[in-house]
């Protein structure tokens, strides 16, 4: 398969008039506050010239995108007591925490199906694009997802968790986590002539990561992938640096941000579904909060 080019800006013919975007972080399990915030859109029918999402945030664009509300939370927490779903069963027998065969087959095509042809029509509406970082590189690029049933393999990539997931090769290359190079890609969205961006976190707002303690353990476990061992142990500092960015274009009004208002008190490996509830509906109720502010703001 051919890995698309970075820029991919002139696909589908000239920009359109408007060109409002929607970026999504990742965060794991904290994802389903963002299922939460799309729900709360898809109730309102607000929809995106363009799209770009990392990791979790990825997973739940594509429920997004399909117009199917509900779907996002549940594939999230209505499988978390199968062992191929996810967890140390499916970690040690598969070597990826979440079960690849069970996400990204099962589940789409028989256990909670999605809707491809709904999908496909929202494509010729919306860019989507899904973050992933180049093993090789330590870079991150932005494949645009067209035909889910083959571009499914983007989203796995960009969902891969470093240490507990297999590199997803994708051609000749191989991919993790998009988190890792690029956790919010504001300024990708910018370079594909946004002109409007509302940013989804799963952090409250003065979160900021520390220092990990893992870096002999990255260049150890990834030493045949230097560049990528470096990204990772260097990821907390472009992380803040993103969330600080982001802050003040928020603050010059630039931007607008959808975020929890405390920690959500969810793992980035959850299994309770109570707390994933919860987070859903926090999500949900933020967004609604921001609904005069979304609707002056994207016009």
């Amino acid at each position: 398969m051919e890995y698309p080019k970075q820029d991919l800006s002139t696909q589908g013919g000239p920009a359109p008039a408007q060109n409002r975007f929607l970026v999504l972080e990742g965060g794991g399990m904290r994802g389903v506050f963002t299922a939460g915030v799309l729900d709360w859109m898809l109730d309102h029918k607000m929809e995106f010239e363009g799209c770009v999402g990392v990791s979790a945030g990825a997973c739940h664009a594509c429920s997004y995108l399909s117009h199917q509300r509900g779907r996002g939370f549940h594939t999230v927490a209505d499988y978390l007591k199968d062992k191929h779903y996810c967890g140390l069963y499916s970690l040690l027998t598969t070597g990826d925490i979440f079960g690849v065969k069970m996400a990204y087959d099962d589940i789409p095509n028989r256990l909670y199906p999605f809707d491809y042809k709904t999908f496909d029509r929202q494509m010729e509406r919306t860019r989507f694009y899904v973050a992933v970082t180049n093993c090789e590189t330590g870079r991150a690029e932005y494949p645009r997802m067209g035909d889910m049933h083959k571009d499914i393999i983007y989203v796995r990539a960009s969902s891969s968790l470093p240490l507990v997931s297999r590199m997803v090769q994708i051609g000749e290359r191989l991919y993790l986590d998009g988190g890792v190079a690029d956790s919010i890609p504001l300024a990708f969205a910018r370079a594909q002539g946004a002109d409007r961006a509302v940013v989804v976190l799963t952090r409250p707002l003065g979160y900021r990561k520390k220092a990990s303690a893992m870096g002999k353990f990255y260049r150890l476990r990834y030493r045949r992938y230097p560049a990528l061992a470096k990204a990772l142990e260097n990821r907390w500092q472009m992380y803040n640096r993103q969330l600080e960015e982001l802050e003040e274009a928020e603050q010059r009004g630039e931007v607008l941000v959808i975020r929890p208002e405390a920690d959500l008190g969810v793992g980035r490996i959850e299994k309770d579904r109570l707390r994933l509830a919860k987070a859903y509906r926090q999500g949900y109720l933020a967004a609604a909060a921001k609904a005069d502010e979304l609707a002056e703001y994207l016009g």
